[in-house]
Formats: C-alpha cells, sequence, structure tokens
C-alpha cells in the first residue's frame, strides 16, 4: 500500500453561472499596470468594488469551505481577503513563476479563460539533492503539475506554493482575479504557548 502524506490541497469551485455584463465590463475597464510577462490592474482591492459584490460573495463562501475542509480550525479563526488584483495576459503573454508572501491562502477566479488551452502549473516544494528520471510520471515524482482553467473556475492554494501560467494560445485574452488572505481570530494554542489574537487585518 502507498498512502500519500502531506499533500498539497488545491481547491477547485465553480461559479455556476455567467459573469453579468456589468461584471465582465467593471473586470474589463480596469486601469492597468506593467508585470512580468502581462499587465495587471492598478486597483489591488478589486473585490472591495460595488460591482463585483456577487462574485465576492462567491469567492468568500469558497474560500471559507476550502479554510474548514483542509484546516479545520480548533479555535474561531478565519480567513480574510486582504489584497485582490486583476490579470490581463494577452496572446503570447504568460504570467511568471512566483508564490505569494505575507499571505496564508491565496486564489485565482478566471473571469475569462479557454478551457482547452490554458492551465495553471503549481510546482514542488523544495530542492531534490537526488534526481531520477522517471520512466512515467506521477503524483509522487512529479516536479510540477497543472490544472485546465476555464471561465468561471476558481482556484484556490497555499499561497507559499509557486505556481505560473504559460503563454496565451489563440486570439482570447486570459483574464484572472487573484487575491491574497491572512487568518483573524485565534491563532495557535494558550496552552502550547503558540497563541496569537489577530483582530484585524489591513486591507480589507
Amino acid at each position: 500500500m502507498i498512502n500519500n502524506l502531506f499533500p498539497q490541497a488545491v481547491g477547485i469551485y465553480k461559479l455556476g453561472r455567467d459573469l453579468t455584463e456589468k461584471e465582465i465590463s467593471f473586470i474589463k475597464g480596469q486601469e492597468k499596470r506593467p508585470n512580468k510577462g502581462n499587465t495587471t490592474s492598478k486597483d489591488n482591492t478589486i473585490l472591495r468594488n460595488r460591482p463585483l459584490i456577487k462574485l465576492r460573495d462567491f469567492i468568500e463562501t469558497s474560500v471559507a469551505d476550502y479554510f474548514k475542509t483542509v484546516y479545520s480550525p480548533q479555535h474561531s479563526v478565519s480567513l480574510r481577503i486582504t489584497q485582490s488584483w486583476v490579470n490581463y495576459t494577452e496572446p503570447g503573454q504568460f504570467h511568471h513563476r512566483h508564490a505569494h508572501p505575507n499571505s496564508f491562502v491565496s486564489g485565482v477566479f478566471y473571469p475569462q479563460a479557454n478551457q482547452e488551452t490554458d492551465r495553471i502549473y503549481f510546482y514542488r516544494d523544495g530542492f531534490q539533492m537526488i534526481d531520477l528520471p522517471p520512466a512515467e510520471w506521477n503524483t509522487w515524482n512529479s516536479k510540477s503539475w497543472w490544472f485546465e482553467t476555464g471561465t468561471g473556475d476558481l482556484i484556490l492554494f497555499p499561497s507559499h506554493l509557486q505556481h505560473n501560467v504559460e503563454p496565451v494560445q489563440g486570439d482570447q485574452t486570459r483574464i484572472s482575479l487573484s487575491f491574497n488572505t491572512f487568518p483573524v481570530g485565534m491563532i495557535g494554542d494558550e496552552v502550547d504557548l503558540t497563541s496569537l489574537h489577530v483582530d484585524n487585518v489591513q486591507g480589507w
């Protein structure tokens, strides 16, 4: 028997509806700034805006479900969104490999993506001293793994997990809405001398 030990939890949630014209127009109409390989919105608290309130509700509900399922915290603690922004990746552009410091769980929602060609890649943590090329890839020997992404998909993952998206194929701009979170409430344990009370998080 081979068991999965200490797996990385990547959550995939579906919006289950089309974005409204108002939501799409607001997301596409943001003022942009340069990023590595693509562009991103100047507004880094995009989910605060009223046109995205229903989308924010879906994201917050999904984050709460992921947090409860994966971490099952003992004390009263929740994840609060700290920053959120939109990425615009034109045909031929890409989203560079990176992680999200100063965040606990991060997420990417796709207002516009091609299910057939768009993928998000995640990478194994740590340096491997011995490198044995496998005859066949699996979840234990792979250095990276990818998931298809389509319009309306939400991907949640631990913020330390490095990830990237390859160049856009075709002629449609890939649009993704990314965000970070941080725990608010009772973190740790009084008896174990690890307790920390976080009452507020700047940015939300």
